[in-house]
């Protein structure tokens, strides 16, 4: 598989309980998309990559949870990089934390639209418990018309709005977080098990296959699925269920990791 034949790369630094975050990078833009864990994993994931963090053109949040916001007061605090986020989610990760690095907050309403270089990010509503929550549509500008890519992860459940954001992607970043067997049977609290099944919790390896089998005929070519839960889950579940949706389709299917890069890579010509 040539990489140097994609017009843009979608990657993740690392995905899961523990932290999330992701870069996607084109000819004229790199965005990343959560920062989880902390600055230094962070910063030393991006190096890992040959991206230094002061190249980074744009940060986007998709919520206020600390998996996907941990490591930001230090990262702002070190490198000025504008960071877009819904306010709701803005006043919830700088309560008790107030700080330089708060000024770097571009504060938006739940649905906007900001344009980074070639890439143009849509936000569409997600529903977690959350202060508030999103996914992104990102459109690429290519020389012969535009590209999309869609990130969902932390979502209860598919809504009309998240089906319609991701319908048409070329590539597509889903959540697979939880196997509902091993989630019942595992070690959690009830009332944690209720809230990660609920509608404001997290989207399961069967809910999300369901989701992918509509993809799949709307002109999907690679998929991740993210936000694997390390308790309740095993890659191989998650990847076989969407597998099977697929249906002999023509896309590359990967697993995002807790602790190591994983990139999407282009279908074999």
């Amino acid at each position: 598989m040539d990489n140097a034949k994609m017009t843009y790369r979608m990657i993740s630094l690392y995905s899961g309980s523990s932290g999330n975050a992701f870069l996607l990078m084109t000819p004229h833009a790199k965005i990343l998309i959560d920062a989880g864990k902390n600055a230094k994993a962070l910063t030393a994931a991006l190096a890992s990559l040959d991206v230094a963090v002061d190249s980074l053109d744009a940060i986007l949040i998709t919520h206020d949870h600390r998996d996907h916001t941990s490591a930001l007061p230090v990262l702002l605090k070190q490198h000025p990089i504008p960071t877009h986020i819904v306010e709701a989610s803005a006043q919830a990760i700088t309560l008790g934390q107030p700080g330089e690095w708060t000024q770097h907050l571009c504060c938006h309403p739940p649905l906007f639209c900001v344009t980074v270089g070639d890439v143009t990010a849509r936000s569409f509503i997600t529903p977690h418990d959350s202060s508030f929550s999103v996914g992104y549509r990102f459109e690429v500008a290519l020389p012969d018309g535009v590209c999309s890519v869609g990130y969902a992860t932390d979502l209860g459940y598919v809504t009309p709005e998240v089906r319609q954001a991701l319908l048409g992607c070329e590539s597509v970043v889903l959540e697979s977080n939880h196997d509902k067997q091993l989630l019942w049977c595992g070690p959690y609290p009830r009332r944690l098990k209720e809230r990660i099944l609920s509608r404001y919790g997290h989207l399961s390896n069967e809910d999300a296959a369901a989701l992918v089998a509509e993809l799949a005929g709307g002109g999907l070519r690679r998929l991740m699925l993210a936000h694997l839960s390390e308790q309740n889950n095993e890659p191989e579940l998650a990847y076989n269920e969407s597998l099977m949706a697929l249906g002999g389709a023509d896309v590359t299917l990967c697993v995002a990791a807790p602790d190591r890069i994983v990139e999407m890579k282009e279908l074999d010509t």
